[in-house]
């Protein structure tokens, strides 16, 4: 079974993970450095919801079965394109950022599974299984 935000056990893995960064740490993947990328994921996670507002992008992508399978089957390419939205905020203190992702999670989590969730800018519709 895939990882999920719906489940309590990868929430609190995730957030074991969170609590052994530092601000300094610099990625092992991509381009940003922690502060970057957790302001990066916060604001991805609030984008569910539609409390980040991310002008959709045309592409195939945007239907099923794709974006099922570059969701969750594919390998996720290196330096592949994201909302401008979702790259435009500066992070804030370490401490600030790290509670703004806590906060984003349970917002995600308090919301009805079954919807309405917002549309995601790049796959289209998504179940809020599929958020998760």
């Amino acid at each position: 079974m895939p990882h999920t935000l719906w489940n309590e056990p990868d929430r609190r893995a995730l957030d074991d993970r969170l609590i052994r960064l530092t601000p300094e740490a610099r990625g092992l993947w991509g381009s940003f450095d922690a502060p970057r990328m957790l302001c990066h994921i916060t604001d991805a996670v609030r984008s569910a919801t539609g409390e980040v507002a991310c002008a959709p992008k045309p592409s195939p992508l945007r239907y099923a079965p794709i974006n099922s399978l570059v969701m969750f089957y594919l390998p996720w390419p290196k330096s592949a394109p994201t909302a401008p939205e979702l790259v435009s905020r500066r992070p804030d203190a370490w401490e600030t950022e790290v509670a703004r992702y806590r906060t984003a999670v349970e917002s995600l989590i308090s919301h009805p599974i079954d919807g309405p969730w917002a549309v995601h800018a790049a796959f289209g519709r998504l179940s809020g299984t599929q958020w998760g």
